[in-house]
Parts: C-alpha cells; structure tokens; sequence
C-alpha cells in the first residue's frame, strides 16, 4: 500500500507576492522562513536581478496541517474560468442564516482586502448549505463555503 501525497496548490499570476500576502490574510497562512542567511524575503530579493524579484512567492499553513500554495508569475492574463478552485471553509458547523452571516462577513472583509464577490447561492438542503462565488485580487474564483 501507497501512502498519501501531500499535495502544493499552484496559482499562476503576474504578481506573485501579492496575491501570496492575499492569501495568508485569507487563510490564516504565512510566508515561509527566508534562505538561510537572510533576515527576510525583502533582503533575499535585494540579491536577485530586479527582473527576478516577483517571479514567485509561497504561502503556507503555520500548523502544517493545509496545502502549501504556490504563485509562480506568467505573462499572459487570466482568460477563462478555473477548472479548480478553492473552497474556503468559513462557516464550519453553521446551518441557515447563521451559516449565510458568518459567510457575508467573510465576504466583506475579502473584499477589503481586495476579493470580488461574484454571487450568492442560497441554502438548497440537503445537497447545499449555501455559499458565495469570489474572485482574488487576480480573477481567480473560489468559493466560501
């Protein structure tokens, strides 16, 4: 028998280290600790070219526990709607309006830091409990759940 794969989710994007600070904010993940030697990722960057300063950026789970995501930057934009997406769990063990407002104040204080609320789909028991479709700072969707 095999064991589990731990897996990294990848976004690709133009600015790397803002979308990675958009998600630690999200998620309650952090930056990964700078190059041995280094103080920071800001005294890390200061070494590389300035054409290679932003090509990537990491955001991880402090306890271990979730998925490390991964900004890589491309040049070309986003065109088309995610075949993946994350589901952003925010309103664990609520039901009904309790679960619809803990979702909405999560959505407000996404959007404050740069998301874009798509739409709302309402509690259909018992194959849905409710959610919101969003955007990050990049189009990127994703979903609280």
């Amino acid at each position: 028998m095999t064991s589990a794969k731990n897996v990294q989710v990848t976004f690709d994007c133009a600015d790397p280290r803002a979308l990675s600070l958009f998600w630690n904010a999200t998620l309650g993940y952090e930056l990964p600790a700078p190059p041995p030697g280094f103080d920071s990722w800001d005294a890390f960057s200061e070494t590389l070219p300035e054409e290679k300063r932003n090509m990537a950026s990491a955001s991880q789970d402090p306890a271990g526990v979730g998925p490390r995501l991964f900004f890589q930057q491309v040049p070309e934009d986003k065109v088309v709607k995610n075949r993946v997406h994350l589901d952003v769990r925010a309103a664990p063990g609520l039901e009904g309006d309790d679960r619809m407002a803990a979702l909405e104040a999560e959505c407000e204080r996404l959007v404050a830091l740069g998301a874009t609320r798509l739409e709302r789909s309402e509690p259909a028991p018992p194959m849905s409990g409710g959610f919101i479709v969003m955007q990050d700072p990049e189009g990127n969707e994703f979903c609280l759940d």
